[in-house]
């Protein structure tokens, strides 16, 4: 697994957001936050992947209100702490993880899964790109 986050992301991971969760590049989400709040303190807090030229935002971090998914920001910013790049986080996010018992980080994002989460996250990710 750790050659798996010390290879180029493949190109059919965005695809697979897109298509499951959705993949706005980041200034759609800023005009679709600013029409009902200030976008910054939001967008300081969102994970965010970086595709050829542009900068999206992996749809699996909000819920339907448009609000950040807590465990989503928790895990964010201890990957930042960690210097995980933010594109090997979204494609740990989308990968089976043997630390979640075959489970999709993303698949998991409960606020009762956040200990195992965050376990997992250091445990899997953490040592693979140290």
């Amino acid at each position: 697994m750790p050659e798996l986050y010390r290879s180029p992301i493949p190109p059919q991971l965005w695809q697979r957001i897109r298509e499951e969760f959705g993949l706005p590049t980041q200034d759609q989400v800023r005009e679709r936050l600013t029409a009902f709040q200030d976008p910054e303190p939001v967008m300081r807090r969102m994970a965010r992947v970086f595709v050829d030229q542009e900068t999206y935002c992996p749809g699996y971090q909000f819920r339907p209100d448009l609000s950040l998914n807590p465990v989503v920001v928790g895990l964010f910013e201890r990957a930042m702490e960690l210097r995980i790049p933010h594109n090997y986080l979204a494609l740990w996010m989308m990968t089976p993880c043997p630390a979640l018992r075959g489970s999709r980080p993303v698949d998991r994002l409960k606020p009762g899964n956040k200990a195992a989460m965050h376990a997992a996250l250091e445990s899997t990710l953490a040592l693979a790109v140290a």
